[in-house]
């Protein structure tokens, strides 16, 4: 029998075509499967109350600089301040602190915190669960009094729990501590804070204490009663949440 190639050749591709719409109406009919809403997990929090006492009696506290960090300290006992710091010990302006890229959580006090009295601060911080917290604040009526805690892990506080600690003077080390008019930023006074240039041995120790008028110091603007003894203040964390 005669085979003809030509109209063979012809049913093929009507065979092959059909095949084709087949398998493209086959696709467009499949039904669309939409990948599912992934809900991220809500953030952890971990929230604290920050108690600072003024323990003193005629040394108002600046308003104190409250930080959650990771890592890091804000000072070092023998080593140079950070001109942050400097701010802060020598004026009493915590807003270069608070605007460290350690910085994880920052809060500042409301006002100077008066001999006597207390101020409560609250503070929060997400998905950390091994917190460090600094509180720094400025003794006003000296030249570069600080006070405070320094990289203190929260990481075993439980919700509810509370914590507690006396502070120490320390000396910025970045002004000498002339007491002399117009170098004492607090009440006393009413002089410079900041100032760039530094005249004392540039790092950070234990403060040695004033010596007053009464102590013969006739160029001092500070009386005995500016003196002060440690413990400076007290602390207490509370955690909230």
């Amino acid at each position: 029998m005669k085979i003809n190639s030509t109209k063979t050749a012809r049913h093929l591709a009507l065979l092959l075509a059909s095949t084709l719409v087949l398998s493209a109406c086959s696709d467009d009919d499949d039904p669309v499967v939409e990948e599912p809403e992934v809900t991220p997990p809500a953030p952890v929090v971990s929230s604290y109350d920050i108690t600072i006492t003024n323990l003193t009696s005629a040394q108002p506290l600046s308003p104190a600089a409250i930080v959650l960090h990771s890592e890091g300290r804000l000072w070092t006992l023998g080593e140079t301040a950070s001109e942050e710091l400097e701010y802060l010990a020598e004026g009493g302006d915590n807003s270069f602190l608070l605007a460290l890229p350690v910085v994880a959580a920052g809060e500042s006090g409301l006002a100077p915190i008066a001999p006597g009295g207390s101020e409560t601060i609250s503070i929060s911080i997400e998905d950390n669960d091994m917190p460090l917290l600094s509180v720094v604040t400025m003794l006003v009526n000296t030249n570069d009094a600080f006070t405070g805690i320094n990289a203190q892990s929260l990481a075993q506080l439980a919700v509810g729990e509370s914590w507690s600690s006396t502070t120490l003077a320390y000396d910025s080390g970045t002004e000498a501590n002339s007491e002399v008019m117009g170098t004492i930023p607090g009440p006393v006074d009413m002089g410079v804070g900041f100032d760039a240039a530094r005249d004392d041995v540039d790092f950070v120790a234990m403060h040695p204490g004033i010596v007053s008028v009464d102590d013969g110091l006739s160029t001092s603007v500070l009386s005995k009663l500016h003196g002060f003894d440690n413990p400076i203040a007290k602390i207490q964390v509370t955690r909230t949440e």
